[in-house]
């Protein structure tokens, strides 16, 4: 099958963007922004809120457009920028580096005073809509709320809300019962001291009822308001097309559930009782402060108070993440040594492997898998310049053979239902480079730094960063990504509110919480490398006999799955990063050898021998 013509994408978006503009005139607007956000600040969104995308024909995650009657640009962070270029026509959008070129520092040059910039309040943040406001205000232009989205006016075949059922998570997964969670959140409130609070985050709503869903792709998610009182009860607002049988049971008599439409009148209720309300200027849209304060309510202004509480996992949510773990490590392993066994040869016979047929043939392996319900997210399967794109994905028209000599990066995961994955893996196809080797271990060097890391409490993930860039900054070289993300118990692959990044944090890393290692380094054009593991944080005793003035944590890895040695430059590491290395290809080869054949065995043995020795 040929490849679409470039040219007709390019009309398309050309089209799109003449209409939008037209439809801003109308309006009286001279701009409007575009961000990549639905009502609830997700990072992955429902196909009806894809706006940015169908505007733009950018698919990232993250990313924001500006349309102006002159002007335009996207706005895109670093593990987007190949991709936006790509995607984006140039000549009709700037293609711009969100932490370079922020947005409403590109406002204050573009806009004049006296000029009106429409936006959908249910897509920006309060403290988003802050700064918007302050930059229009340097300039004397002026911010103006939208009732309707003026693209979905343009949009003919926009697709419909999702359904997906909601179900129970069961208590044998949860690790607690949902009564308890409400009890701890709602004592969190008292202490503020708040009323109530709103909750606008799908992962926060389905941590604390204890639900599932399917409305976001990869992501068990119901799509969801809810109100949290003082006294534990909770208003929850939902399509009631969603609900399955049951339901009620599980909720119990302190959960009310009602249509979405009654959420607005529900936050009036707050207002006119003069409640103290709890919101999230950094995750709530901007639509609920505006009705809340028109309604008369006393806002109190915090973080969501589910997200902590949510991050330190459980210690049946621990047990049950390293069981998935290890069930995806011998998942994972059974790919590799099938991709060991077909890839070279296959490239060398000149009908190689391609990215798509690797990538669907690691989700076969985990289909198999005890409790596996889904990919948690789509899979990253780049070879060779491929690879150099952060967050590529693979399309018919994109996808092209592992070629010898070439690095294949596959970054993957799956949502089972006792944990979520995430692990990336960067393999050599043939004899890889001198360089190839030295960049590797590099980044080998700094995810070792990271997992062997012993840190004081109150430490951020900010504060350990630097730890995984030093060997790449030693030669000159860096990632434009973040180091490490939170990562839910059968919820989102993506979670905070920790992370570790030069960006700073100011939230501490707690034993329970589950965040990536993954160091990387990309050449454009050429190949990418990443090494991914999941590691929890742990308390960290003193050596016996010696006494220590702080309290000390480490993480503990979770993923468990073989690094490429041909890709190693032995001469590159100390003594003390091979002794990590040996250590953890000897867990990884005791915990999946029973779990996998006998050939796949036979290749892990191999592929986990000790380095030196």
């Amino acid at each position: 099958m040929t490849a679409p013509d470039a040219s007709t994408a390019e009309s398309a978006a050309a089209e799109r963007l003449s209409r939008l503009r037209a439809e801003l005139a109308r309006r009286g607007l001279d701009g409007f922004l575009v961000p990549h956000a639905d009502e609830h600040q997700g990072e992955y969104l429902p196909p009806h809120a894809e706006r940015l995308a169908w505007l733009t024909g950018f698919t990232g995650s993250a990313g924001t457009a500006i349309v102006l009657s002159e002007r335009a640009a996207v706005f895109v962070d670093g593990r987007y920028t190949l991709q936006a270029a790509q995607q984006v026509d140039g000549a009709l959008y700037e293609i711009l580096h969100l932490i370079e070129q922020p947005p409403f520092k590109w406002l204050e040059g573009a806009l004049q005073s006296g000029q009106r910039l429409g936006y959908d309040p249910w897509l920006h943040t309060e403290d988003q809509l802050g700064r918007m406001k302050a930059a229009l205000e340097r300039v004397g232009a002026e911010a103006v709320a939208c009732a309707e989205n003026p693209l979905d006016a343009l949009w003919s075949d926009q697709p419909a809300p999702p359904l997906a059922a909601v179900v129970p998570h069961p208590q044998d997964f949860a690790g607690k019962a949902s009564a308890e969670k409400r009890a701890e959140v709602a004592k969190a409130l008292s202490d503020k001291p708040a009323d109530a609070v709103v909750l606008s985050q799908p992962d926060s709503i389905a941590w604390l009822l204890n639900l599932r869903g399917g409305d976001v792709a990869h992501t068990p998610l119901p799509l969801s308001f809810a109100i949290l009182h003082g006294d534990e009860s909770v208003e929850w607002f939902v399509d009631p097309r969603k609900l399955t049988a049951g339901l009620e049971q599980h909720l119990g008599n302190a959960v009310s559930a009602a249509g979405p439409e009654a959420f607005g009148p529900a936050l009036d209720d707050l207002g006119a009782a003069g409640k103290r309300v709890l919101a999230d200027p950094g995750s709530a849209a901007a639509w609920i402060f505006e009705r809340l304060r028109a309604a008369g309510a006393e806002i109190v202004k915090g973080a969501d108070p589910c997200q902590l509480p949510k991050a330190r996992k459980n210690p049946l949510e621990l047990d049950g993440t390293r069981r998935a773990h290890r069930r995806d490590g011998a998942a994972l392993t059974g790919f590799l040594a099938w991709l060991a066994s077909e890839a070279p040869a296959r490239a060398k016979a000149g009908n190689g492997i391609t990215e798509q047929e690797a990538a669907e043939r690691l989700e076969g392996f985990r289909r198999g898998q005890e409790h596996y319900r889904d990919l948690s997210f789509d899979t990253i399967s780049g070879s060779g310049p491929n690879g150099a794109i952060v967050h590529y994905r693979v399309t018919k028209e994109s996808d092209r053979a592992l070629g010898l000599g070439e690095l294949y990066l596959v970054d993957s995961g799956a949502q089972y239902l006792d944990g979520t994955t995430d692990v990336t893996r960067t393999v050599a196809i043939g004899a890889p480079s001198a360089e190839m080797r030295e960049r590797f271990t590099r980044v080998l060097k700094g995810h070792i730094a990271v997992a062997t890391a012993r840190f004081p409490k109150g430490t951020t993930g900010s504060q350990l960063d630097s730890l995984a860039r030093l060997p790449l900054w030693q030669a000159g070289l860096d990632y434009d990504h973040g180091t490490g993300h939170g990562v839910g118990s059968y919820l989102g692959v993506h979670e905070g509110p920790q992370r570790v990044s030069k960006v700073p944090n100011r939230v501490p890393l707690e034993p329970g919480m589950i965040v990536s290692n993954e160091p990387g380094y990309y050449k454009t054009g050429a190949y990418g490398i990443r090494i991914e593991n999941l590691v929890t944080v742990v308390e960290s005793p003193p050596a016996e006999g010696r006494e220590e003035e702080k309290t000390m944590y480490a993480l503990e890895t979770l993923t468990l799955a073989p690094i490429e040695r041909a890709l190693i430059e032995p001469a590159l590491l100390g003594a003390e990063e091979i002794a990590w290395l040996d250590a953890y290809h000897a867990r990884v080869r005791d915990s999946l050898t029973p779990l996998v054949d006998a050939e796949t065995a036979a290749w892990l043995e191999e592929a986990t021998r000790p380095l030196k020795g």
